[in-house]
């Protein structure tokens, strides 16, 4: 019996990490469940994307985003240091490659806050690691009220939001799972069942098969 123990333990399953994508329109809220996941989650990182943007009120380089210029991002894009890249409201995002193959080669699942068309690039790339959630609002009014709520926008860039906001959802049907956030600690809870399920899914559990042939062997 000690012996099959100790084969046992040799044949540990590991995981590989995923690629987790929340998108939404502004205000719908994937920011706010980023931020829940990442301090109920100890093995999800957020994948801190580049942008040309200047940074808000209280946003930290490094930690919110890497703050760059334009000419550093066409370096990065040129040079093939991002998985996906988008155009958004005049500014650039993308997202440095090198993070994000390190943390999923170790076992670790990393949270991306981007839109449609960052997940688009990111599934022609990496299809199976990729796990795509998109948030709706209950409604348009409430959407409107939340950006109005946290103040971090004029009347006109709220206007501009809104107005995106409907060309965004229109890409709902292109991802794997879809939720109304009415209730944000239910939205969180539908959240972390998603990524429970999917950290279990057969092709991710790295020595399975093994496993299943050890197993056999001791019948």
């Amino acid at each position: 019996m000690r012996g099959r123990g100790q084969a046992r333990r040799a044949d540990a399953i590991t995981r590989r990490g995923m690629m987790l994508v929340l998108s939404s329109p502004s205000g719908a809220g994937k920011t706010t469940l980023s931020r829940m996941l990442l301090e109920a989650e100890p093995d999800i990182v957020m994948s801190v994307s580049v942008t040309t943007r200047p940074p808000r009120a209280g946003e930290v380089d490094g930690r919110d985003y890497h703050f760059i210029d334009a000419a550093r991002f066409e370096a990065m894009k040129k040079g093939g240091e991002l998985l996906e890249w988008a155009h958004v409201f005049g500014q650039s995002y993308g997202t440095p490659r090198h993070p994000v193959d390190k943390a999923i080669a170790h076992g670790r699942d990393v949270l991306f806050d981007i839109d449609w068309q960052g997940t688009q690039k990111l599934r022609e790339l990496a299809r199976s690691d990729l796990v795509s959630v998109f948030v709706l609002p209950p409604s348009m009014d409430e959407l409107e009220r939340r950006l109005h709520t946290r103040a971090q926008d004029s009347d006109a860039v709220i206007a501009g939001r809104m107005a995106k906001a409907v060309d965004e959802m229109s890409h709902w049907a292109e991802y794997d799972y879809v939720i109304i956030n009415r209730d944000l600690d239910q939205a969180f809870a539908d959240v972390r069942a998603i990524l429970a399920a999917e950290r279990v899914r057969r092709e991710r559990q790295t020595g399975l098969s093994t496993f299943v042939r050890r197993l056999q062997a001791e019948l």
